[in-house]
């Protein structure tokens, strides 16, 4: 049986150099960020502060919603959708988000009762200073 630290804070475990967008942004910026970076959530953020969030899964929901039948002119079509789209269109909102001095232990909680995998992780005045993941919580556990 493997013993963790559930007293961990969130700040020690979270990604800190996070990839953002803006809700005015197009999916396009999206798709080229899922393409070159090995990231399945962004968080969307207006100001500094995090206003939603986007992930891999809402990104592919997308893509395969508008050309359910592959054709010859599925990417044709998509890419045009991505270029018309805003992420305000899109993201997740409202968000929950956790703060750098939580635990791991609220962090799992928020994971096992919401069934998403990803919080921003913002200061006292809402400004996006990380992420943390269940692949986070699980590179604690057992990395």
């Amino acid at each position: 049986m493997i013993t963790v630290d559930k007293t961990t804070r969130i700040a020690d475990i979270m990604t800190k150099n996070v990839i953002v967008v803006q809700p005015t942004d197009t999916m396009e910026i999206v798709q080229d960020i899922f393409r070159k970076h090995n990231i399945h959530h962004i968080p969307v953020v207006e100001e500094g502060k995090a206003v939603g969030i986007l992930s891999y899964s809402d990104y592919l929901k997308l893509l395969h919603g508008f050309t359910l039948f592959k054709t010859h002119k599925s990417h044709e079509y998509n890419d045009a959708i991505l270029r018309s789209l805003l992420v305000k269109e899109v993201m997740t909102k409202p968000i929950a988000t956790i703060r750098p001095d939580d635990t791991v232990e609220l962090a799992a909680g928020f994971f096992r009762e919401n069934l998403f995998h990803a919080l921003p992780v913002v200061d006292e005045e809402g400004l996006l200073v990380g992420i943390v993941t269940t692949y986070d919580l699980l590179h604690h556990a057992y990395g």
